[in-house]
């Protein structure tokens, strides 16, 4: 899987360094919504991989070459959670920097109300993406998208409201990612299979 996740990094490297960059600009900015922001935003880079790979019959490929389903699916979610996780941690480091000199006091719990729930996000649409595609899926995730990022600034000034104590509702997000999370994994591998014979 190292070697999937290696080839995902240089073809967002290669394509994407804008958008990275961008990503690294929310990160900068204060505010919980703009980390949150930030943290949503960098979850999105699995789906602009499947892209390029469905343009360029990279999944024809993989049939040949010693990976199994279960290997090409999981590589998407992990390659999701290391850009949230990491999101998250430029996040955290540019928020206590500019907080030292601006005395802007950063909120960690932002964050990780953010990151998981762009977990619950890769879990909702990524299933959708393997089973119909990028160019069918795209309206169905995009609206889902939305939804979770609206839902996530609104859980990130939530918690920077109540000084750093989380409502009850917020811890609510951990829990149901990882439920999301078990039911999802399965359901891609086997859209995915069905999808590819």
């Amino acid at each position: 899987m190292s070697a999937l996740l290696l080839k995902d990094y240089y073809v967002l490297w290669k394509q994407m360094r804008f958008f990275l960059i961008a990503i690294l600009v929310f990160s900068a900015i204060p505010g919980g919504y703009n980390m949150v922001f930030a943290v949503t935003y960098a979850a999105l880079l699995p789906y602009s991989c499947v892209a390029y790979d469905e343009r360029s019959k990279w999944d024809q490929l993989a049939a040949m070459m010693p990976y199994s389903v279960r290997d090409l699916v999981l590589s998407r979610y992990v390659l999701g959670w290391i850009s949230g996780a990491g999101a998250c941690f430029f996040s955290l480091i540019l928020q206590a920097a500019f907080g030292l000199l601006f005395h802007y006091a950063a909120s960690p719990a932002a964050l990780v109300v953010a990151f998981f729930t762009c977990v619950s996000t890769l879990a909702i649409t990524l299933p959708l993406i393997f089973r119909f595609g990028v160019e069918r899926g795209r309206l169905i995730m995009f609206l889902i998208i939305f939804l979770a990022c609206g839902s996530a600034g609104a859980l990130g000034g939530i918690v920077e409201g109540s000084d750093g104590i989380l409502p009850a509702a917020v811890w609510l997000v951990v829990p149901a990612s990882l439920v999301l999370t078990a039911i999802s994994v399965p359901l891609s591998i086997r859209w995915y299979a069905r999808r590819s014979r």
